[in-house]
């Protein structure tokens, strides 16, 4: 029995060198992947908002944790029960008002922060609100299919296919269904995710800071291609976007109605393709097609 307690200062300090190396590593580590972590290295504003409550609702919980781990510690190595002649036996403790307050009181105020804060945040970054810009936004029509994605320009006549190009710093209004099991469209380097659903037709409002290739993929567990169900996302100068178009208009693909049901077909890690768009209703239809006729 004397030699366990004897061992209880040394576990206890080994556990506080482990708990001060992961706190070393921690940020270095994000710091060495940073350009592989887009949730924390963002390239558009919704992103960066979305990083920047994150972070801010983690420092206000570890002004409760911190104090807990820190505590925890002093009054293990305080009130050991070997070698120990200083610690006094208070069983009235608890009824401390003081202590009761601070116990109480502390975390109830950082609560009350967080929920405000996470409300205000909530209306502000709603996925349906449109971002204030003096461009005119584009509207992308998105359709999850299994195992892909359908991405629809209405105003281009255009559409592709596991790939969307729009240019930076204009916002980019997405319309978003599916015609296959319940998916979610994300970008994670320009914002969050919004669920795809059949019949049913959700919006997604972002926008691109910088250029570059960012990666869309599902955030929903779909069945067996879920793996390769991801796209490409670039964000390009307006001159790039605009040859892209021109590019894309010229495309011998045509996609209307019936080549649309061949294309809806499951298949997965399929190539990235372009089409001339020949049904310009074709994103209602699809919505429309799991609709229940009236009755009369």
């Amino acid at each position: 029995m004397k030699n366990r307690i004897k061992f209880v200062p040394y576990m206890l300090l080994f556990t506080a060198i482990i708990l001060f190396i992961i706190l070393i590593m921690q940020p270095l580590t994000i710091l060495h992947f940073r350009g592989s972590i887009a949730m924390l290295f963002p390239k558009g504003i919704i992103a960066l908002e979305e990083r920047n409550l994150l972070l801010i609702l983690q420092g206000l919980m570890l002004l409760v944790i911190i104090p807990v781990y820190i505590l925890t510690f002093v009054f293990s190595w305080r009130y050991r029960a070997h070698n120990n002649s200083k610690a006094t036996y208070d069983p009235h403790l608890v009824d401390n008002k003081l202590a009761e307050v601070i116990w109480w009181g502390f975390p109830l105020i950082i609560t009350v922060i967080i929920g405000v804060l996470t409300w205000v945040k909530t209306y502000e970054l709603d996925p349906y609100k449109s971002l204030a810009s003096d461009k005119k936004p584009i509207t992308i029509q998105v359709v999850a299919l299994q195992w892909k994605w359908l991405f629809i320009y209405p105003e281009e006549n255009i559409a592709s296919l596991n790939f969307v190009q729009f240019p930076k710093q204009t916002p980019i209004h997405f319309e978003i269904t599916a015609d296959a099991p319940m998916n979610s469209l994300w970008i994670p380097d320009l914002g969050g995710q919004i669920y795809a659903m059949p019949k049913m037709k959700t919006e997604l409002n972002l926008i691109a800071d910088k250029a570059g290739d960012f990666r869309g993929s599902s955030a929903n567990l779909s069945g067996e291609g879920f793996a390769g169900m991801h796209f490409v996302t670039r964000a390009s100068s307006e001159e790039d976007y605009k040859q892209w178009l021109q590019s894309a208009k010229q495309s011998t693909k045509i996609l209307n109605l019936e080549e649309y049901d061949k294309l809806a077909a499951p298949s997965s890690n399929n190539p990235t393709e372009v089409y001339q768009l020949k049904d310009e209703k074709l994103f209602d239809q699809i919505i429309n097609k799991y609709m229940h006729p009236q009755m009369k």
